[in-house]
């Protein structure tokens, strides 16, 4: 990289740092990730029979202690989560709750071709990268600080 381009680039940095590296933005990107679980979780309580046919669809039984799991998992760990409290736990049960519910939900493989297909292997991957970003959650609190 160029000495002129690595120097503005570098002098952009310290530009953002301040906006981007800010309590205010990790939350608003805490709450971008947990967004669709606390959605998810909400709607499944309101609903609740909704919540035990959705758990009966992809073949879970009993399925009203899934559902009522779920909605567990959903909120309390976007909680845990938003709180800072045992952050890396809550990132990581949505990580393992999010491959799950992706291999469970999203089984493009099984579907012929078509958009249908399309769309749920794009959604599959959109659902492993979200893993992901809690995957980062989690190892980011446990650099931060011991697991206590």
């Amino acid at each position: 990289m160029s000495r002129p381009l690595s120097s503005a680039l570098s002098r952009l940095a310290e530009l953002v740092r301040p906006i981007v590296g800010g309590g205010a933005v990790r939350f608003a990107a805490y709450l971008g990730l947990c967004a669709a679980y606390i959605q998810g979780g909400l709607v499944k309580l309101a609903d609740f029979s909704g919540a035990i046919g959705e758990m009966s669809h992809f073949g879970l039984s009993p399925a009203p202690l899934f559902a009522a799991l779920v909605i567990a998992l959903e909120l309390g760990a976007s909680a845990m989560i938003l709180a800072g409290w045992r952050r890396w736990l809550g990132a990581l049960g949505l990580a393992g709750f999010t491959v799950l519910a992706t291999f469970v939900a999203l089984r493009f493989w099984d579907m012929p071709a078509g958009q249908e297909r399309f769309m749920a292997a794009n959604s599959f991957f959109e659902h492993l990268g979200l893993a992901g970003g809690f995957l980062l959650v989690a190892w980011l609190d446990m650099q931060r600080a011991p697991a206590a």
